[in-house]
């Protein structure tokens, strides 16, 4: 099932012309928690277009190159992951590549990290406070700058989101602090992005028929912070292309053909709608799209739900015989806002959210 999701646009956010109903449309308990922004700054199509690009190129690099990047003391939650997760259905997950990084520059240019506090510190929270990882500015050149560049555009977006959002919670929640979450995304210096690969299908992991679960790709869960930025998805054929960076181009990574659309209608983002149905949502590739998270439903006071969702990938030799070839790549950033560490999340419990991300992170690892 398809269903489209509400939409407004950048220049509504600007003026403060988003109505609340909209945002109920959008985030209440009734919704898909996803709002789709459009008419963004025209830079964005040739940064999007080019760090989907050079998430191929990242993948594709020597496994002794990728190692420089893995940060197994953080979780893999700075720098670059493959096969560290296990799926749904219990194999150990090479379908995909995950990069993270940090974003504190958005507030301070010199940070790879937020600082550590009193409570927080490298050794005993490096997941948040561990530095960037960045791929050697001489094999990928411009990868750190066009992935800053977008990240920022992205956050920029998400604090109009947020405005707006803060102008519906200071009418409808009692002793709603004026400006909190737009404060939060603003300053926050713990915000992550990640930058995702999906391999091209390798029919060794085809499930059984019969077996099949909607997201075995990557299980149903929650985002943790307030509002994830996310793009939509860029799928390359890799059989046509080859992203390797060849040593004579000095690092040059030319840009990718990007297909038109998916061979596979069924890869990409899935929300599990309030009623119980699965359903797919599509991020229209000049526009800019906002999930929302749990921090953001607890500083809410339930107002604005989190949304469970799951990604599909391209499946298994579901594109042999068109034009396309079989040899597709997903690649795909999603940025999530996130309070910094000591900002509150829930009063009633008295909750940082530290605390609170400290608490998902041992869920998550520990399962």
């Amino acid at each position: 099932m398809s269903s489209a999701a509400v939409t407004v646009t950048l220049e509504d956010l600007k003026n403060g012309d988003v109505s609340f109903s909209t945002l109920e449309h959008a985030f209440g308990p009734e919704s898909l928690g996803i709002i789709v922004v459009k008419d963004v700054p025209s830079e964005f199509a040739q940064l999007r277009h080019r760090l989907l690009s050079y998430s191929s190129y990242l993948a594709n690099l020597p496994k002794s190159e990728l190692e420089k990047l893995e940060n197994p003391a953080a979780k893999y939650l700075t720098g670059w992951s493959r096969g560290k997760e296990t799926l749904k259905n219990g194999q150990v997950d090479t379908l995909k590549g995950s990069y993270y990084a940090n974003c504190a520059f958005y507030v301070d240019p010199t940070l790879e990290c937020a600082k550590p506090t009193a409570e927080f510190s490298s050794e005993n929270f490096p997941e948040y406070l561990s530095p960037n990882l960045w791929p050697d500015s001489k094999i990928i050149v411009g990868f750190k700058d066009t992935f800053e560049d977008l990240c920022r555009l992205l956050i920029d977006t998400a604090v109009l989101v947020a405005r707006a959002c803060d102008r519906y919670a200071e009418k409808e929640i009692p002793a709603y602090k004026p400006g909190y979450l737009e404060h939060v995304v603003k300053t926050s210096t713990t915000t992550k992005a990640r930058l995702l690969h999906y391999f091209p299908a390798d029919p060794a992991y085809a499930t059984p028929p019969g077996e099949e679960k909607d997201d075995d790709w990557c299980a149903t869960h929650l985002d943790h912070g307030c509002l994830t930025g996310l793009t939509s998805a860029m799928f390359i054929n890799e059989s046509l292309q080859i992203p390797a960076v060849e040593a004579a181009n000095a690092g040059v990574a030319k840009t990718l053909e990007e297909l038109p659309s998916s061979p596979d209608a069924t890869a990409g983002l899935y929300i599990q709608s309030r009623s119980g149905e699965t359903i797919q949502v599509k991020i229209p590739k000049d526009c800019i799209a906002f999930q929302t998270g749990e921090a953001l439903e607890r500083i809410t006071k339930g107002k604005f739900k989190a949304v469970p969702h799951f990604v599909r990938g391209v499946r298994p030799g579901i594109a042999d015989g068109m034009d396309a070839g079989g040899n597709i790549a997903r690649n795909t950033l999603a940025v999530f806002t996130q309070p910094n560490l000591g900002e509150v999340v829930d009063e009633e419990q008295d909750i940082t959210f530290g605390e609170f991300a400290r608490g998902i992170v041992e869920k998550n690892t520990t399962r």
